[in-house]
């Protein structure tokens, strides 16, 4: 897929596996937006994608705040009239053994919030500019690393644990992934989602206590796979352990789960669905 001037928009990309296919994809001639929150983090990452002669863009936001995500979807559209590829990779990780329960800035658990809301607010609001740039893609950056949504405590607050919450928002956005696949046939926009590589060097990954043992260039070949490779032109709905194709947990493939998370969704984050607003239009 040729990517010079093509405009990307990449999420948590000031740092680890982001920041790699951030700076790849600006090698490529492709216009960049980095997105992260720290500002010193994001004016360097634009100065290191510019000096390898690519164009480059940086939006601050916490994803941590609904009312932020929404900010950052109308800097986006203030930024750029088009979207080939968007790509969900900003993330929490475990927090480590004894990690305590955390919530947003609008009262919802942490992780869930971050990994998994932030993207389904941002991908929608952003939905009717990859519309207007099909063919487009959505990637999310999931895990290999998955546990059922409890849909009688979706926000965990009982039996909390770092890893659980964390691999319930990675399933969700699975969930998410698919259930979007089926609204999007016709438009010319796919949405697929993967599981980059295992226990790669990454901040997320050393505050977790964990080694390292793969490295943020495997990570980033598997995102740029499904970003960018031809053989994917078409395809959607799908999951990706590295660069194979793989199954899910058995809850991305049931239906009635996906329309319940659906439901929930949209009204965590007061978001209509362009169903729903086409509805009352």
């Amino acid at each position: 897929m040729e990517l010079k001037n093509k405009t990307i928009f990449v999420t948590g990309s000031t740092d680890g596996v982001g920041r790699v296919v951030a700076e790849r994809l600006g090698a490529t001639g492709a216009r960049v937006l980095v997105h992260g929150r720290d500002e010193g983090r994001g004016k360097a990452t634009v100065t290191a994608i510019e000096a390898k002669g690519g164009k480059a863009e940086f939006l601050a936001a916490d994803l941590g705040s609904l009312a932020e995500v929404s900010r950052l979807a109308e800097a986006v559209r203030a930024w750029t009239d088009r979207l080939d590829i968007l790509i969900n990779n900003a993330g929490v990780g475990t927090g480590g053994q004894g990690a305590k329960r955390q919530v947003s800035a609008d009262g919802y658990e942490l992780r869930f919030a971050v990994n998994y809301l932030a993207g389904f607010l941002l991908t929608s609001e952003l939905l009717p500019l990859l519309k207007k740039s099909a063919p487009a893609r959505i990637v999310n950056v999931a895990s290999a690393g998955q546990q059922a949504i409890d849909f009688d405590d979706v926000m965990l607050t009982q039996g909390y644990s770092g890893v659980r919450a964390y691999c319930q928002s990675k399933l969700a956005q699975i969930l998410f992934t698919i259930d979007l696949a089926e609204q999007l046939k016709g438009t010319g926009i796919t949405v697929n989602a993967l599981h980059p590589a295992s226990y790669m060097d990454t901040t997320m990954v050393r505050q977790a206590g964990v080694t390292p043992w793969s490295s943020v260039e495997t990570g980033a070949d598997a995102i740029l796979n499904l970003a960018a490779s031809p053989a994917l032109e078409g395809r959607s709905g799908l999951y990706f352990d590295g660069q194979r194709e793989s199954r899910a947990d058995a809850q991305a493939y049931d239906e009635k789960a996906r329309r319940r998370l659906r439901t929930l969704s949209l009204e965590l984050t007061g978001h209509q669905s362009s169903t729903s607003r086409e509805q009352h239009s």
